[in-house]
């Protein structure tokens, strides 16, 4: 079995995620040996402990960053994680070798609908600072799991969070899908 790190980059997974919050649980469930990583329970200060998460992906073979998309990037917390792990002779540079050959899949939500984003502005465009990132630090894209249509403005209609609640279980199944392909 790969071991997996699954980084929730949610800014506030348990108090404000709709669908981010149903995959991170499903994910404990369909696959339990992983590691569950909640951003924003561990560092609502937005102080990360950088040698605690450095070690953990140290001793992983996938990496998965699950997160919404917000304002066409990812949530700050995940960005502030990525710039205080992902530094100079740790991921990079001529001593940066902890992140070599690991796997890095996406794992990410828009409140826009799929038909938001075509040939104006593909959808792969979300995905290039990630894949310049796998490049730098010698990561090993393996792409993304997308769901769409998911806005958190929704939860108050009852019809359409069911809606959202199923798109994020299937959302979690793509992903355990694509975990073990990689």
């Amino acid at each position: 079995m790969k071991n997996v790190l699954i980084v929730s980059g949610h800014t506030d997974l348990q108090g404000d995620s709709c669908v981010n919050k149903i995959i991170m649980k499903d994910m404990g469930e369909l696959l339990p040996d992983v590691v569950l990583d909640d951003l924003s329970a561990l560092y609502p200060d937005y102080r990360i402990d950088v040698a605690a998460e450095q070690a953990k992906l140290v001793t992983v073979d996938v990496i998965v960053l699950q997160f919404p998309i917000f304002w066409y990037s990812m949530p700050s917390l995940l960005a502030k994680w990525m710039e205080d792990v992902f530094v100079r002779g740790f991921s990079h540079g001529s001593t940066g070798k902890a992140l070599a050959g690991k796997k890095l899949i996406l794992s990410f939500t828009t409140g826009a609908p799929e038909t938001a984003y075509g040939a104006d502005f593909p959808l792969e465009m979300l995905t290039g600072r990630f894949r310049q990132t796998a490049g730098l630090t010698g990561m090993i894209c393996e792409g993304y799991v997308y769901t769409g249509g998911v806005s958190y403005a929704d939860r108050t209609d009852p019809a359409r969070a069911a809606a959202m609640q199923e798109k994020a279980h299937a959302h979690a199944k793509r992903l355990a899908e694509k975990i073990a392909d990689v």
